[in-house]
C-alpha cells in the first residue's frame, strides 16, 4: 500500500548512476538562482544596508526592502525566511552530491571529482554568505534523511562554520579543473578567489595573499573592455570567474530572473518596484571621466541613479543578465588591499590602478597607508557597485557603524544604529520550529 509515486524522482532512488548524478548537481546549480539567494533576495541582503543604495519607495512589498534600508527588519521579514530556507536547501542538495558522489561509477574519475569540487564551493559559498549576514547558523555536512535529528542542536559558532568552508575550499581546489568544460561551471581559480576573499575576511591577509596570487597567476583571467563587460552576448567572458547562470525565453521563461524589473526605479518599466537602488552620493562619485558612469550606473531624467549591469530584457520578469559572483576587478583590488595590510606599500598601487585605468581614471595619488586604504575602499565601491559586495566590504573593515552613521547624517535621515544593527534576526519560523536556535 505504501508505493513511491511514479511520476516523480524520489531520491532514495535516485543517483545510482552518472547520467542521474549530472542531473543532480545542475539542481545544485539552479538552486542558487533561487528568489532566496541570487535570483531577487541576496544582493538586497548585501547592497540595501549600506550606502551603495536604497529603497526608492520603503513601502513597496509590505516594506520587507525598506525595513532593510531603514534598519528595522524583524525576525519575521520574508526576505530573511526566504534567504535562510532556499540556503539550507541548496547546502541539502551538496551534502547528498558530496556523501555520494564517491560511490556512484563514472566513466571519468576527473569529472566525478570536478562535479564534487563545484558543489563544495558552493556549499562553502552559501555557508560563507549566511555566517556574514546571521553570524552562528545550524552547521550542517551530512545528508538530512531524518530532520528531527537536527532538533535540539542550536547554532554553530561561527569559527567552526569557517573551518568547515575554508576545508571545502580547500578540498574543491585540489578536484576543480583549471578550465570550464560547460560555462557557468565551477573552475580552480573560483574556488581560490573565494578561499582569499575568506581568508581576508578573517584578517588571514598571508593565506589570504597565497590564494590571491595564485589565481593572478594562472593566466586565466583578465580584464575586459568596461563596454562589454556586462554585455549579454559576452557572459562568462575571462574577467568572469563565477556567475550565477540566467536566460532569457528558456524552460517557459523560467531561467530568467526578475531582478530588473525589482531593482529599476518606480515608472521606468511595468511593474519597477525601486528595490536596491544606487544612492545620489554613489553616483556623484564617479568622475565625469570615468567610463562607469554610465556603463555600469545610468541616471533617469527625474536623477534616480539605476544600476545598468542589469540588462533590460524583452520579458521585464524573465532577465538575462547572470548574477557576478567573482570576477577579477575584484581579485585586483583584493590584492592591493592585501599587500597594504602586510605593510607591502610599493605592491599596492599596480593592481589598483589596473582597475582605474581600466576605467579611464589617472593612477592614484594616494601613497600613505591611511591614504590607499580608503582609495581601496571607495575604489570597491565604485567597481564592484550592485554585485552583492558593499554591506559584507563594510563587516569585513569594522567601519559598518561609523560610516552608515555617517551617511545617514549627511542625508539628514533621522537613523542611527549600533553593533546589534550589524547581524539580521533569525528567521522567526526557525525559532518556533526548533527554540534550540536563539535570537540575534
Amino acid at each position: 500500500m505504501d508505493q513511491e509515486p511514479i511520476t516523480e524522482k524520489v531520491i532514495n532512488n535516485f543517483l545510482t548512476n552518472e547520467k542521474e548524478t549530472e542531473e543532480y548537481v545542475n539542481s545544485v546549480y539552479a538552486s542558487l538562482q533561487s528568489t532566496g539567494l541570487y535570483g531577487l533576495y541576496l544582493p538586497a541582503l548585501a547592497e540595501i544596508p549600506s550606502d551603495n543604495s536604497f529603497d526608492e519607495v520603503p513601502a513597496n512589498d509590505s516594506g520587507i526592502f525598506g525595513d532593510l534600508d531603514q534598519f528595522k527588519t524583524i525576525s519575521t521579514n520574508d526576505i530573511l525566511e526566504k534567504n535562510w530556507s532556499d540556503s539550507y536547501v541548496t547546502i541539502q542538495r551538496a551534502n547528498v552530491v558530496i556523501n555520494r558522489i564517491n560511490n556512484i561509477p563514472y566513466a571519468s574519475a576527473t569529472t566525478r571529482n570536478a562535479r564534487k569540487g563545484e558543489v563544495e564551493f558552493i556549499r562553502a559559498l552559501v555557508y560563507f554568505n549566511l555566517i556574514r549576514l546571521y553570524g552562528d547558523v545550524p552547521l550542517a555536512t551530512a545528508e538530512t534523511t531524518n530532520p528531527n535529528q537536527y532538533f535540539g542542536k542550536g547554532r554553530t559558532p561561527v569559527d567552526e562554520v569557517y573551518q568547515q568552508i575554508i576545508t571545502d575550499l580547500k578540498d574543491a581546489i585540489d578536484n576543480l579543473p583549471v578550465a570550464a568544460t560547460q560555462p557557468g561551471r565551477v573552475i580552480k581559480t573560483a574556488a581560490q578567489t573565494l578561499l582569499g576573499k575568506v581568508y581576508l575576511t578573517q584578517g588571514n591577509y598571508r593565506l589570504a595573499k597565497e590564494q590571491v596570487d595564485a589565481v593572478i597567476a594562472s593566466n586565466v583571467h583578465g580584464l575586459v573592455p568596461i563596454e562589454t563587460l556586462f554585455d549579454l552576448n559576452n557572459e562568462n567572458n575571462k574577467e568572469i570567474i563565477f556567475s550565477v547562470q540566467f536566460a532569457s525565453g528558456i524552460n517557459g521563461n523560467t531561467e530568467g530572473s526578475v531582478m530588473y524589473q525589482q531593482f529599476s526605479p518606480s515608472g521606468t518599466v511595468d511593474g519597477a518596484k525601486g528595490h536596491n537602488l544606487p544612492t545620489k552620493e554613489l553616483y556623484n562619485l564617479y568622475s565625469s571621466s570615468d567610463k562607469r558612469k554610465t556603463v555600469y550606473v545610468g541616471i533617469t531624467a527625474n536623477g534616480i541613479p539605476f544600476n545598468n549591469k542589469l540588462k533590460r530584457p524583452v520579458n521585464i520578469v524573465d532577465g538575462g543578465s547572470d548574477f557576478v559572483v567573482l570576477r577579477y576587478a575584484d581579485v585586483l583590488l583584493m590584492k592591493a588591499e592585501i599587500e597594504n595590510k602586510l605593510d607591502n606599500i610599493l605592491a599596492v598601487a599596480d593592481p589598483l590602478n589596473m582597475v582605474r585605468n581600466r576605467a579611464g581614471l589617472l593612477n592614484t595619488t594616494a601613497i600613505t597607508k591611511a591614504a590607499l586604504s580608503a582609495a581601496i575602499e571607495q575604489e570597491r565601491r565604485l567597481e564592484l557597485v550592485g554585485e552583492a559586495d558593499r554591506w559584507f566590504d563594510l563587516l569585513k573593515n569594522g567601519n559598518a557603524v561609523s560610516t552608515m552613521n555617517a551617511w545617514f547624517t549627511a542625508q539628514n535621515i533621522p537613523i542611527s544604529i549600533t553593533e546589534k544593527n550589524l547581524k539580521l534576526p533569525i528567521p522567526q519560523s526557525q525559532i518556533n520550529t526548533d527554540p534550540s536556535i536563539k535570537q540575534n
